[in-house]
């Protein structure tokens, strides 16, 4: 094994010598910084749970992807052990890195110290980061600056999560989720908006606010809605004024690190955006004749301009959600709000929380937050589970548009639903 210093590891070798193991490769954002070191050279594989878009694009571009964790699998030889937050320091992947003496970093420290030196741009705030983040690196790959761009999804322009540039320029999602924002030193830090959210990690608003206060403190140029909130936009193929604003976000962003890209420009790029993955993404025709369009919102804010957009783009149909609530702690602490956004659903059906890296909490259920959403004049279903949920999806008819949402599985219902419907003689 390389003798190195494990808080230097980044300046120790040349990129092309290096050796990473990567432990939750699948995430997305593991996924991006795994194509990020091999497109720098590196020897880059990894292990996660299960098959996802994102593992079977990483399989596709030659980066070995193991779908179990066995001690095993950890090269011996590695330079580098990186892991993602869902994988706490019991597994044997990296209980095994470090008895082999392999310097381990998690995905955020070791996306802070494979940007350093570049002139990093980073999107943060609890709405809107991915999008705005695919657009303003959208915006300046057509204008010609090949930014380096590692966002949040699967962006349906670059066929990726990532985009290898050639330029000193580096786009990057920033989330706030215990102050992971804060391994950047951005020379551009855009702030689409503040709204308590990781409540298993900020107990309070406040202490959310202070967590971007120390961000603010960080970056060069600081870019918020009194900045952007008046930039015009042009029409957009995604839908929503959410994007409307995502997109006056990206043309500050863009203004602010690249001022010689004109108007015209930055227009004819957002005009052209096409979406990413899980965000008002249309799935296909379900069984029944309903359209299915799958998204991420998570949260009730998210979920509310979703279902207005949906109103808005569709005004002759039912809008049907199947939402599945994503960790106790933010269903807990934001319930009232949850049932409130669902209540503006014509229907919605709500599944068991999705526990992702908490421990169960009975304090909170699909079923009571169905109950409190009937109370708001919601109409609200609770179901059994993603089976249940598939089930359901074949019924609804060709005056309804169905959304599954959420940060879980929930997507899967819809795939298992549209597969059914193509299997149909």
């Amino acid at each position: 094994m390389s003798t190195i210093v494990e808080n230097n590891l980044t300046h120790s070798l040349p990129m092309n010598s290096k050796k990473i193991y990567m432990v939750g490769i699948g995430g997305v954002g593991m996924s991006a910084l795994a194509q990020f070191y091999a497109a720098q050279g590196a020897r880059v594989s990894g292990s996660d749970r299960a098959s996802s878009p994102t593992t079977d694009m990483l399989s596709k571009k030659g980066i070995q992807v193991c779908l179990e964790q066995k001690t095993e699998q950890v090269p011996p030889d590695a330079d580098l052990l990186v892991y993602s937050d869902a994988v706490p320091a019991e597994n044997p992947e990296r209980a095994r890195g470090k008895e082999l003496g392999i310097p381990e970093h998690s995905y955020f420290e070791a996306l802070g110290k494979a940007v350093e030196g570049k002139r990093v741009v980073a999107v943060s705030g609890t709405h809107g980061k991915t999008t705005t983040t695919a657009m303003l690196g959208k915006i300046l790959i057509d204008a010609g600056f090949d930014p380096t761009v590692i966002v949040g999804s699967i962006v349906t322009d670059f066929g990726s999560n990532f985009h290898a540039g050639k330029s000193d320029i580096v786009v990057v999602e920033a989330c706030e989720y215990r102050r992971h924002f804060l391994t950047f030193c951005p020379e551009v830090l855009v702030i689409t908006n503040i709204e308590w959210d990781h409540t298993d990690y900020f107990k309070s608003p406040e202490e959310l606010a202070v967590a971007f206060n120390e961000a603010r403190g960080q970056a060069r140029i600081v870019i918020e809605k009194e900045q952007y909130g008046n930039e015009s936009v042009p029409e957009l193929l995604v839908p929503g004024e959410f994007n409307k604003e995502n997109a006056r976000a990206a043309k500050a962003a863009a203004r602010a690190i690249a001022p010689d890209i004109s108007e015209a420009d930055m227009d004819k790029s957002l005009k052209l955006f096409k979406g990413s993955w899980r965000r008002f993404e249309y799935k296909g025709v379900l069984p029944g004749g309903a359209l299915l369009y799958d998204d991420y919102a998570h949260h009730p804010t998210a979920i509310r301009k979703t279902i207005e957009a949906a109103k808005e783009k569709f005004p002759n149909k039912k809008i049907v959600v199947l939402f599945h609530p994503h960790l106790y702690s933010r269903t807990r602490d934001l319930f009232q709000d949850f049932a409130e956004a669902l209540a503006g659903a014509d229907e919605a059906y709500v599944l068991p929380v999705y526990a992702a890296r908490e421990e169960y909490d009975g304090t909170v259920s699909n079923t009571a937050l169905a109950e409190a959403t009937n109370k708001r004049g919601g109409q609200a279903t609770a179901l059994g589970g993603l089976e249940e949920a598939a089930q359901k999806l074949k019924t609804f008819s060709s005056d309804t548009v169905v959304f599954t949402m959420g940060a879980g599985d929930i997507y899967k219902a819809g795939e298992a639903a549209l597969r059914k419907a193509q299997d149909k003689p």
